[in-house]
């Protein structure tokens, strides 16, 4: 009698020759059972054999000593197209109904976003998405560094430099802020240097909330806020709470925490060396030290996050009071704010047993602080986890497209030196060449399904190439390839998913799953089952491994197959209503599944393209 209870073995796709799945276990037993891998792969098909199985029609070792399942696709092909009809077919219960917060966006609001910033908003919902989908409970933050110098930059340009308040003619407020106000007043630091003591004062004016220029400063960044809002609605992210970090310094967080952080003995007072009178958390593998409070009581950058990050763990009393935000979001979701001053509505709890927050890799020696001292609060390592992720870069054809000379190299964008270019110029660009495409194939077409399309397109090819690669490569971003109809592109799934609309709409029948799923047996229609079979591994992979490229490499491989199975069977005019009908039964399955797996990108697929 064989055991194999305590070997850790793999089942996976097979190659060609090696049937449907293959298993390595009789070489991780090998060992064990002093025999040779092909002997032990003859013992357990023989073992198969004698078994019944509604899916495995035989079982057989390969000469290799791999171990080869063969499946009853009669079977499979039932199981699969039926379950794939259903509401939740690729729903899987990682998270238990647990409480997640995914924290993501966080800019400061005093510019319109770039296409750098949308890297972190798309990936922070995406994660979002699919956290939901493996049974999370998520609560989407967004944290307005409203207090911080980018903010006292435009203060100092709209106070002392004597920029209106009103913007040009059809530019938006949060374009005027980041390319005039805020660009043009770091410039004037430089030839005047009595605009830093300037700043300085405003910066410690903005931390008193009854100030008038922290008053000021309010109207200012929520104006800012409201734009960057927009763009984000408009692709497709939207939020459950709005957080200020002026709110938090005023909160009395930071002073709770700091207690605590003595009481666990998390930080040390310096009695001597550079930073004597301070008190620092002890860098780690030589690592300096990290000052939270300088020698002058004031708390550093870090001393903000470290409350913030608690509160979001729920470790603090809540001090906030809450607020529906002014504007509701597309499709009536209800944003939240958090205010200090009292409010009629009900206590909100944003809170969540995990934390994931999205920031830029630059930001990863104070994240890990940040982590350190969560998990040490909560007994927990993985209580709060920083998801990093590389910039973006424009490539060199995009950024002249735009209007940065950039000599012939790749754009690496700044906010300061105005070397950036806008979300929502990029939107517009490929809006408009979208409008154009669709034009030509579709001159029939009214005006409004064209725009329609246009903006289904455009905001999933932004989607689409912020989350296809690896989280710690950095993107270059290319207008004219991004679009192209081929390829690794969000257009080329999306076409994928018209043609499969096409045929059924032409087959004037609605798909049932009452076939004859025996019919489905040519070699591209089993691959396409398969690859709509694996929808729920691919979840549970990208929740697990908070990873959307699965997801994305997951409905690039669905559109494959399926153009596959397109360019080697025939779906209609077959003479043949039976196989007719299981083959559309099939186009329709991929079709529910493409279209679910892309909602978990936020990428609407349009029905003609």
């Amino acid at each position: 009698m064989i055991s194999v209870s305590d070997i850790s073995f793999s089942v996976e796709p097979a190659k060609p020759g090696f049937g449907d799945v293959s298993s390595n276990v009789s070489f991780l037993l090998a060992k064990h059972l002093k025999k040779n891998p092909k002997e032990i792969a003859n013992i357990l098909s023989e073992k198969y054999r004698q078994s019944q199985s509604t899916l495995v029609s035989k079982v057989e070792s390969h000469p290799s000593g791999y171990l080869n399942f063969f499946a009853n696709w009669e079977k499979l092909n039932q199981l699969i197209l039926s379950e794939s009809n259903l509401d939740e077919f690729g729903s899987v219960d990682l998270g238990k109904n647990s409480t997640i917060v995914v924290e993501h966006t966080s800019v400061n609001p005093n510019k319109a976003l770039h296409i750098g910033h949308i890297r972190n908003i798309i990936l922070g919902d995406i994660i979002a998405r699919i956290l939901k989908k493996s049974n999370y409970k998520v609560n989407i933050l967004n944290y307005v560094d409203d207090s911080g110098l980018q903010v006292a930059d435009i203060i100092v340009g709209f106070r002392h430099l004597g920029f209106d308040l009103q913007p040009p003619q059809g530019k938006k407020f949060d374009h005027y802020c980041g390319d005039d106000v805020y660009v043009k007043t770091t410039e004037k630091y430089e030839k005047d240097p009595s605009l830093e003591e300037i700043r300085k004062n405003i910066l410690k004016e903005l931390e008193d909330g009854n100030s008038e220029t922290a008053q000021f400063a309010d109207k200012v960044t929520r104006r800012v806020l409201e734009n960057q809002l927009e763009t984000c609605w408009n692709l497709g992210v939207y939020y459950d709470c709005l957080n200020f970090e002026s709110q938090i310094i005023r909160s009395g967080l930071w002073s709770k925490i700091f207690e605590k952080l003595k009481e666990l003995n998390l930080i040390e007072f310096e009695n001597e060396g550079k930073n004597v009178g301070c008190w620092v958390i002890r860098g780690e593998n030589n690592e300096e030290d990290k000052v939270i409070v300088r020698s002058n009581g004031t708390a550093t950058y870090v001393a903000k996050d470290i409350p913030y990050a608690a509160w979001k763990l729920g470790l603090l009393e809540d001090p906030f009071n809450y607020q529906k935000y002014e504007k509701i979001q597309p499709g009536n979701h209800v944003i939240w704010q958090t205010t200090l001053v009292p409010s009629s509505e009900p206590k909100q709890n944003f809170t969540g047993k995990k934390v994931i927050t999205v920031i830029d890799s630059r930001q990863a020696r104070l994240q890990k602080i940040i982590t350190t001292l969560m998990s040490k609060f909560k007994s927990a390592e993985d209580a709060y986890v920083h998801l990093s992720y590389e910039s973006v870069t424009l490539s060199a054809d995009t950024a002249q497209t735009l209007g940065l000379n950039t000599d012939g190299k790749q754009a690496q964008m700044s906010g300061r030196k105005g070397l950036y270019v806008n979300a929502d110029s990029v939107y517009d660009l490929l809006k408009d060449k979208t409008i154009e495409e669709t034009r030509k194939r579709h001159p029939e077409m009214i005006d409004s399904e064209v725009k329609k399309i246009a903006h289904q397109v455009s905001v999933g090819t932004l989607r689409y190439e912020m989350i296809k690669q690896d989280l710690d490569k950095i993107i270059s971003f290319d207008l004219t390839k991004s679009l192209s109809l081929e390829g690794d592109t969000a257009p080329y799934i999306q076409y994928t998913y018209a043609r499969a609309s096409r045929i059924i709409e032409k087959s004037t029948r609605t798909p049932s799953i009452d076939v004859d799923f025996s019919l489905l047996n040519d070699p591209s229609e089993l691959d396409l089952i398969k690859t709509i079979g694996l929808f729920d591994i691919h979840v549970m992979d990208a929740a697990k491994n908070l990873s959307p490229k699965v997801i994305a490499r997951y409905c690039h491989d669905l559109a494959v197959a399926f153009n596959s199975f397109y360019e080697h069977v025939k779906v209609l005019d077959l003479g043949d209503e039976k196989l007719e009908n299981s083959r559309l039964c099939l186009v329709n399955s991929f079709k529910l599944t493409l279209e679910k797996a892309l909602e978990l990108l936020g990428i609407v697929a349009p029905d003609k393209m």
